[in-house]
């Protein structure tokens, strides 16, 4: 089994530099305009509390992660994982969801063939979660 600290290249078609199909919108409208619709107008600012708190989180739970990642440690991973996924997909960043349900599994199931792609998949998908938000949070004038 690779390790897990191995560099893997990114899912192809991920870049529209590389001449494969452009990104995927990285977090899903529908799920923001949920998100809006608790708070029609903007005044209260939940959408950007909301953000601000994922992105707090994902920070917090992204150092865990990559110290698990080093230390080899599956448990620790797996809780991340878990943890990450149901609050990632409530903020729209759907595919970031979609990878740590892939780990979580993965690493449950004791299926250790991919576990390192499945690793980096979502490391580089919490750095494009992350720097989406981050791209919401900073708009001037913003109500996201």
């Amino acid at each position: 089994m690779p390790s897990l600290n191995e560099p893997h290249p990114s899912p192809a078609g991920s870049d529209a530099a590389d001449g494969g199909a452009p990104a995927p919108t990285v977090l899903d409208a529908e799920a923001l305009d949920k998100l809006r619709a608790l708070d029609p107008g903007g005044r209260a600012g939940i959408l950007l509390r909301v953000l601000g708190t994922f992105e707090g989180s994902l920070k917090r739970l992204m150092l865990q992660f990559e110290s698990a990642r080093a230390g080899m440690d599956l448990p620790a991973l797996r809780h991340v994982a878990h943890t990450l996924r149901s609050s990632s997909a409530s903020i729209g960043a759907l595919a970031l969801s979609r990878c740590c349900l892939e780990l979580e599994t993965r690493i449950r199931d004791g299926q250790t063939e991919g576990l390192a792609d499945a690793v980096e998949a979502l490391s580089a998908e919490s750095a494009r979660a992350a720097v989406a938000v981050r791209a919401m949070l900073d708009r001037p004038g913003n109500t996201a």
